[in-house]
């Protein structure tokens, strides 16, 4: 597989969190959060100048949910589907991606932690911190690939 350039990391639900980690630089360059429509645009966009590798944090991969009332349960459905709608979307364009269950990001951080950790100094949100945590430092140029781990083009 050839190196990649940048990891993009998504955190899904009606504010979708996106973040986006240059490997070589070692920094963050984009982290930001809005509707899902619009950032599949910033995927397309990024995808078509620079190879890049997407971690999704899946929803479907939670296995606890505490005592949760309906409207949460309702809701986690609702980011159980958005999860599905991105392998879609990312298995359509043929960019690598791997599903990330939530209890394997650093998730819930205050802003002043972020910055602490990250050296980001633009302003976040939980979504965009959430969805840089899955991408910042993460480097998909030492996995060992396997074929079936890449969607086909």
């Amino acid at each position: 597989m050839n190196d990649i350039d940048c990891v993009i990391g998504i955190d899904t639900g009606v504010t979708t969190g996106v973040a986006m980690y240059c490997v070589d630089a070692g920094i963050l360059v984009y982290v930001d959060s809005g509707m899902i429509h619009s950032q599949m645009d910033y995927i397309k966009r990024n995808h078509s100048i620079s190879k890049i590798f997407v971690r999704v944090e899946d929803a479907r991969k939670r296995k606890w949910f505490g005592n949760s009332g309906k409207e949460r349960l309702k809701g986690a459905g609702s980011v159980c589907r958005d999860a599905k709608i991105w392998e879609d979307f990312l298995t359509d364009l043929g960019i690598p991606f791997e599903m990330v269950a939530p209890k394997d990001n650093k998730t819930k951080l205050s802003a002043e932690a972020f910055e602490k950790i990250t050296g980001w100094k633009g302003r976040t949100n939980e979504h965009s911190r959430d969805a840089a945590m899955l991408c910042f430092k993460f480097n998909p140029n030492k996995i060992k690939w396997q074929r079936k781990d890449l969607p086909s083009k």
